[in-house]
């Protein structure tokens, strides 16, 4: 089998023992709060390694007026706070199938003028048809920057051309694209296979390593070479142009980068306990069915509020109290040593 393609920078180099200050670029260069919304557990996959928390087969999506006034309450706390970037990521479950993921889009794209910059980010298994991928192209190709990750799941996406082909239907009209692989150690092989033909198409591709059930941390089972092709292979890129997502910072104010947190986890570069912390400052998660709003994903402590109840962002950055960062949207929430904040 064909070598995966790696990257130019050498990941292997970073000194994560030295590393004191680190976060998602745009954020740490500029005003942008983050949210992640999981807008419900309902999924129409029943993917054999998926969390236990992460799918249902009952429909619980919270009504769409609920999810619009939520909208508009974010937008108010993150303003005091001086925040007027927003990056919106919604995802499930499958979040395609919320009647009212449109009408978000829609919400979102009314007060585009308003902002500094606003992105939209989905988490998609791309199950949709192209009728309903064309209607979301309509209000995606408004925003700052438009992006799917769109998780391919062997088990049930028999037709690897058809998923390629709506993807690069996509990307050609200007949305970004990466296709996200958990790399299920049994079957590490055949998924390789499967995303260097993504790769051959144009579209990226990260390699998830798989986590517990209880996503605390990733699971044995991977070879000494299957963890190096995690840690550097398939680089990220923008229209093929070489791109880093994460600044980090040493001990000795040199700056490192990584075109994706997801690496964090092949680094076994995870663990942030004591450091000072943006999430629930400045990025915040909402889990459903629920409606709870928490700092992150991973975090242990208590949620800071629920969307129907009303929730109240940290009035100043707290130090991370949980033991490992799993979610690679919360690692490169912006964060730094205790000494060095």
């Amino acid at each position: 089998m064909k070598a995966p393609p790696v990257s130019d920078y050498d990941f292997t180099k970073i000194p994560f023992d030295r590393i004191v200050k680190l976060g998602q670029i745009r954020m740490v260069h500029t005003d942008l709060f983050t949210v992640s919304w999981l807008l419900g557990r309902y999924c129409n996959y029943k993917c054999s390694y998926c969390w236990k928390h992460g799918r249902s087969d009952e429909i619980d999506h919270r009504p769409t007026e609920v999810c619009l006034n939520t909208v508009d309450e974010i937008k108010r706390q993150a303003r005091e706070r001086g925040y007027n970037s927003f990056a919106f990521s919604l995802s499930g479950g499958e979040p395609t199938l919320h009647p009212g993921y449109l009408d978000i889009l829609d919400k979102l794209a009314n007060d585009m003028e308003n902002t500094n910059y606003t992105s939209i980010h989905m988490t998609t298994n791309m199950s949709r048809g192209m009728s309903w991928l064309r209607k979301y192209l309509d209000k995606a190709v408004k925003f700052s920057r438009a992006s799917i990750t769109a998780s391919f799941h062997k088990e049930y996406q028999k037709d690897i051309v058809k998923f390629a082909d709506k993807l690069v239907f996509l990307q050609d009209n200007g949305i970004n694209i990466t296709i996200n692989t958990v790399m299920v150690p049994d079957n590490f092989n055949i998924l390789l296979e499967d995303s260097l033909y993504f790769d051959s198409r144009g579209i990226n591709v990260t390699l998830k390593p798989q986590s517990d059930p209880y996503a605390m941390h990733v699971v044995e089972g991977y070879t000494d070479e299957q963890l190096k092709i995690l840690q550097t292979g398939m680089p990220q890129h923008q229209k093929r142009v070489p791109f880093m997502q994460v600044e980090m910072e040493d001990d000795e104010g040199n700056l490192w980068y990584m075109d994706q947190a997801e690496r964090f986890n092949a680094f076994n570069f995870n663990r942030f306990k004591g450091w000072v912390c943006d999430a629930g400052y400045r990025g915040i998660i909402i889990r459903e069915p629920c409606g709870s709003v928490k700092r992150s994903y991973s975090c242990v402590d208590e949620p800071i509020g629920n969307i129907i109840t009303g929730f109240n962002l940290h009035e100043v950055r707290q130090p991370c109290i949980s033991e490992t960062c799993v979610s690679s949207a919360d690692s490169k929430i912006p964060k730094r040593k205790k000494e060095y904040a």
